[in-house]
């Protein structure tokens, strides 16, 4: 018997390969069987593959874009003053 890392229901389930993905009956969080004797679960890593695609489009290091001046950032009165 094994409990669920989240809601601590319990699994009465056999299971083959550490690796395998099933949904908790109680809360429905995706659990990975990460040890066969004894039963362990951890919170499976989600793969959403849509935000992997947008997270690619906001930070976009293309060559078109403008490039960062330094003099225009850097004050060198800051060095002065200390």
């Amino acid at each position: 018997m094994s409990y669920c890392p989240e809601c601590e229901a319990v699994i009465d389930e056999e299971f083959e390969d550490i690796g395998e993905i099933i949904s908790c009956p109680e809360c429905g969080v995706e659990l990975e069987v990460i040890n066969i004797d004894p039963v362990e679960f951890d919170l499976a890593l989600i793969d959403d593959e849509d935000d992997d695609e947008d997270e690619d489009d906001e930070f976009s290091f293309d060559d078109d874009e403008e490039d960062w001046d330094d003099d225009d950032s850097y004050d060198d009165d800051y060095e002065e003053d200390r």
